[in-house]
């Protein structure tokens, strides 16, 4: 049976210029659909086409048929009333998504009592039962969004998309920040609607994820469908050479970063103890970051690796122990790049504008912006849009050109790359590792143990009963509380 089926469904700026050409595509019962490309592809621009959720500066034109119903692309006002009740939409961004006034567990009730109609109590209860599904207890339940993990916000934005129980479910970036632990758990719920015979489109540019849910491909370059089959066949015998060279950017096939001798210590932590709501996530850390090094950090969400590097730039207090940091050296050579980089940006401010302040504060030329924008990959025109107008991977390398235009020392970098597809992730990667190399000290959050293997001179495991491992040199002590 076909829940979705779309007839040359393009899209289109102000100008009158193709974003997304004519795509075609049909999603069945109990069968998932993905759409593989890198940042700026267009996938989730077709994606919005499909749902009518379109930014008001663009506009599309084809036809969708859902729910037994034709609908007009060109007319997205007509697709409103399947929101949550026909369609679930997983957006990309869960920060921008959630109240940022609202509890977790309230947003989710809120879905069950508004969309499904269930009465305030058994909404409730209905919304904690999802969040604990996730591994989300009573006390996640109680947070804002902003005292959430990136991880942590994804599954709440996941349980309240769901909450209207939605036959089918296009899910954007659905792992974006999980480790694979959380990863895995998402892709089983995404695919448990279609044993009943629900319908999933996914966007990703995550190739596990994608191998997980299996299905159809369709894979997108620039706007266009390059190739599309059998997901299996196309990741067994790619015929486009740009699936190829996808595959081909996996971390698992990244030669390992040659290891250079250290420089100075940078940042030190002694007897290191960090706390988030009374719990310790951390405890009796001796730790060391010298000029020139890369150290991995990995670890379930929530366990406290975005706190401890917080901790270090002097962002959140420890709860014992002292962090040491080199003298003579400006605040402003400390710098993060932020996990979820919307946060990290003023959302009604274009994105010029910002830069271009930092680049006053620091003296640098307008030219130096440009050729970092070139060195990024990045279109000069996308410094006129806001940040909720570009792709998270976009947001992304811009909030890394913001930290390179302070020249920083030590540059806490927490899942930079979580919202970047395999080719432009090698890039980014390669650009932290030409700031170690230019003596930046680097503290690298991720989720993904091959990338840390191949570009960190040394790593630790953090949560639960973690250890610390080295590559290269002695590992500290480290004493590791449970995971928030």
């Amino acid at each position: 049976m076909t829940l979705l089926q779309a007839d040359d469904v393009a899209v289109f700026d102000a100008s009158g210029r193709a974003l997304v050409h004519p795509v075609s595509l049909r999603l069945d019962a109990g069968a998932p659909l993905v759409v593989l490309g890198e940042t700026g592809s267009g996938k989730s621009l077709l994606a919005q086409a499909l749902m009518g959720t379109l930014p008001p500066e663009l506009w599309a034109r084809g036809r969708v048929r859902i729910a037994e119903a034709e609908h007009d692309a060109a007319q997205p006002q007509g697709f409103r009333r399947l929101w949550g009740r026909a369609v679930a939409v997983l957006p990309q961004e869960p920060w921008l998504s959630l109240d940022p006034l609202m509890r977790a567990r309230a947003q989710v009730a809120e879905a069950h009592a508004l969309v499904r109609g269930l009465a305030p109590v058994a909404a409730r209860r209905a919304a904690a039962a999802d969040l604990a599904a996730l591994g989300l207890g009573d006390e996640a339940g109680r947070r804002y969004p902003h005292e959430l993990s990136g991880g942590m916000a994804q599954r709440v934005a996941f349980a309240a998309a769901r909450a209207g129980g939605a036959r089918i479910v296009v899910a954007d970036e659905p792992t974006k920040g999980l480790d694979a632990a959380r990863r895995d758990e998402v892709a089983r719920l995404l695919t448990r609607a279609l044993e009943t015979g629900g319908g999933l489109l996914a966007i990703t540019h995550d190739l596990a994820l994608a191998q997980l849910l299996g299905g159809r491909l369709i894979v997108m370059r620039e706007g266009a469908v390059v190739e599309s089959g059998p997901l299996a066949e196309i990741f067994a015998a790619p015929q486009a050479d740009y699936t190829q060279k996808l595959l081909d950017a996996d971390p698992a096939r990244w030669p390992r970063r040659a290891r250079r001798a250290a420089g100075p210590s940078v940042v030190e932590g002694r007897r290191l103890t960090v706390s988030r709501g009374g719990r310790a996530l951390v405890e009796g850390l001796d730790l060391t970051l010298r000029a020139g090094e890369i150290v991995g950090v990995s670890g379930p969400s929530g366990c406290g690796k975005s706190s401890l590097g917080d901790a270090l730039l002097g962002l959140h207090a420890p709860a014992c122990g002292a962090v040491r940091r080199i003298e003579g050296v400006a605040r402003t050579a400390f710098q993060k790049l932020y996990q979820d980089p919307v946060s990290a940006f003023p959302r009604r401010r274009a994105l010029g504008a910002t830069l271009a302040d930092v680049a006053r504060r620091f003296g640098r030329r307008r030219a130096e912006v440009e050729a970092l924008l070139a060195r990024l990959d990045l279109a000069p025109a996308l410094l006129a849009r806001r940040p909720e107008q570009v792709s998270g991977g976009e947001l992304q390398r811009l909030a890394l050109l913001r930290v390179m235009l302070a020249e920083p020392r030590f540059l806490f970098a927490d899942e930079p790359t979580s919202r970047l597809d395999p080719i432009t992730q090698r890039g980014v990667i390669d650009l932290i590792a030409t700031l170690a190399e230019e003596g930046c000290s680097v503290l690298l959050v991720s989720h993904d143990a091959a990338l840390l293997d191949r570009t960190a001179d040394w790593r630790m495991a953090l949560g639960g009963h973690g250890t610390a491992e080295a590559a290269g040199r002695a590992a500290p002590a480290v004493a590791l509380g449970a995971a928030g």
